[in-house]
């Protein structure tokens, strides 16, 4: 008998772990959980699970893999409508490029943070024109 992962209690776990110090165990975790989310079609689950697992990898300064984490947590993020989120897993994509010396691959994440900055300001002053909304009126 097979018994059936749960992502939640792995989240927990992976934590737990997390706080305790444990990186590499907690990177491991919050990767099988956030496979198990994706699966389970939470996609906002999934995101913050391989955002986490980039944390974990920038502590242990495993910059490369940290960079795919991140660039998995906008990925999913950006497909899913949750722009903000997206953005800023490309800042620490970012940022992550940076530590680990790849100065173009950073760049041309600026270009993205920028485009996507952009859209999430149109879609703000599209919104403050219909802020006119009111429960008095």
């Amino acid at each position: 008998m097979s018994t059936k992962e749960d992502p939640i209690k792995l989240h927990k776990a992976a934590i737990a772990l997390m706080e305790d110090g444990k990186a590499v165990e907690a990177r491991d975790l919050f990767t099988r959980s956030g496979e198990l989310y994706f699966k389970g079609q939470n996609y906002f689950g999934a995101a913050e699970m391989y955002y986490k697992a980039g944390e974990c990898c920038v502590k242990l300064k495993e910059y490369p893999q940290a960079v795919e984490f991140f660039s998995k947590t906008a990925d999913i993020a950006l497909n899913k409508g949750f722009d903000r989120y997206g953005l800023s897993a490309l800042e620490e994509a970012q940022a992550a490029q940076k530590a680990a010396g790849d100065i173009k691959a950073a760049e041309e994440t600026g270009s993205r943070i920028k485009e996507i900055n952009d859209k999430i300001n149109k879609q703000n002053a599209a919104g403050d024109e219909d802020s006119s909304f009111s429960v008095f009126s």
